[in-house]
């Protein structure tokens, strides 16, 4: 029996920054929130060629799975969710603007 495509999104880091990065219909983003929801193994596969091809931004590009939440994306797995938050050793990155860390 075929497994049911899920939900995904393309992630990566940036080449230069280091940051994780997640793909748009038109670029990347550091938010996950305005990531493009992938729908469709087909359109996925693509997506994610598309990305693997862009060595001169991104490195490690690979599909990640998520669930929609009142329409924004949301990390089914602690590493994403881990990943999604930023650096953990120190305030730099996403992390910078919290006032918490």
């Amino acid at each position: 029996m075929a497994k049911v495509f899920t939900p995904k999104v393309v992630t990566a880091n940036h080449l230069l920054k280091g940051d994780v990065v997640y793909q748009t219909a038109t670029g990347w983003t550091r938010d996950l929130a305005q990531a493009e929801v992938l729908t469709d193994e087909a359109d996925a596969t693509v997506r994610l060629i598309e990305a693997s091809q862009q060595k001169a931004e991104v490195v490690g590009a690979y599909l990640a799975e998520v669930e929609t939440q009142s329409g924004t994306a949301r990390p089914t797995h602690f590493r994403e969710e881990f990943r999604a938050r930023g650096p953990s050793n120190y305030a730099h990155g996403k992390q910078e603007e919290l006032s918490d860390v």
